[in-house]
């Protein structure tokens, strides 16, 4: 494998070598720690690997990306699936996709409690105040008796809503295909979407990005939303139309947002979000976690071996 050319992509937080031993592939491992900034540079700065490693979908490869990458052969993404690869045209290209495990369902769902939290709770702005040298600054909210609506019933949602009931919130919650006794099963209430938005003093959004789901929270539904609503994403950013969020946000239509994931990441760094009030972001580190990353690059290593040797592991297909 000495000329084997291994790419490991967005190590944002500089961790990927400590995760894995990538000395065992004894192939050349160049490490990408910062965001490319477009389709040309994806393509320009990976021309010479026969191997990447994406970090969920924060690198894009659609068809026109990897045609563009003719010495690629394999493309290891971290996590079940990853909707940011085209991979019918990689595997038209002979590109093999391999996936690796994604042991920790409950790492969204955490954080998700911790955004709602710490938004309910004014926790940036009372801790900001108090290294400032301040006291007390804001009057924060109960959840208690207060309404959690779930968009989404699934793996996600069905964790978010028992940790509301826990906290003595009833619980609603509306998708497509949910039904009464499905959601009855956790202990939720099925309501219309109509119903979802007007109701929901916290709306959390757990169903997974698709071209049904894109921009499902839209202006109409932020407007029927209460003043004092607070919208929580920790699923994908353009579930939520982003310029009608902001406009929301502004003109105080809704209480506020609390969001991990946006339509552009690394989020700009002038984008609106980053300075509203009533905006709580941070860098969709929902999945980032020291159990998901050691399975993610362990894995990643395992995958890349296996290819090696002609049995390749994994295979999405």
């Amino acid at each position: 494998m000495n000329d084997l050319r291994i790419a490991v992509l967005d190590d944002y937080q500089h961790v990927a070598r400590k995760h894995a031993d990538w000395h065992s592939l004894r192939a050349h491992v160049q490490v990408f720690n910062a965001a490319f900034p477009d389709a040309d540079a994806v393509a320009s700065q990976l021309a010479d690997f026969d191997v990447v490693v994406a970090m969920r979908e924060r690198t894009p490869f659609p068809a026109d990306v990897l045609r563009r990458l003719e010495r690629l052969k394999l493309l290891v993404t971290t996590g079940p699936g990853n909707a940011s690869i085209d991979i019918p045209a990689a595997n038209a290209q002979g590109i093999t996709v391999c996936r690796t495990g994604y042991p920790d369902a409950s790492a969204t769902a955490e954080l998700t409690w911790a955004l709602i939290l710490a938004a309910v709770r004014n926790l940036p702005a009372e801790t900001r105040h108090v290294r400032e040298g301040g006291w007390q600054m804001g009057v924060g909210t109960m959840l208690e008796g207060r309404t959690l609506g779930l968009l989404g019933l699934g793996r996600l949602g069905s964790r978010v809503a028992k940790v509301g009931q826990a906290f003595g919130m009833e619980t609603i919650a509306w998708s497509q295909n949910l039904t009464a006794e499905k959601a009855a099963e956790h202990g939720v209430t099925a309501v219309s979407r109509q119903e979802l938005f007007a109701h929901a003093d916290v709306l959390s959004v757990h169903i997974v990005l698709s071209e049904r789901s894109r921009g499902l929270v839209g202006a109409t539904e932020l407007a029927a939303m209460k003043p004092t609503a607070l919208l929580v994403n920790t699923s994908r950013g353009p579930i939520v139309d982003e310029d009608a969020l902001v406009r929301a946000l502004r003109k105080g239509t809704i209480g506020g947002a609390a969001l991990d994931v946006f339509d552009v990441e690394p989020l700009p760094v002038d984008h609106a979000l980053r300075t509203l009030d009533n905006a709580l972001v941070t860098p969709h580190i929902g999945y980032v976690t020291e159990g998901n990353y050691n399975v993610f690059y362990r894995h990643a290593v395992e995958n890349i071996a296996a290819f090696v040797a002609g049995r390749p592991i994994r295979v999405v297909t």
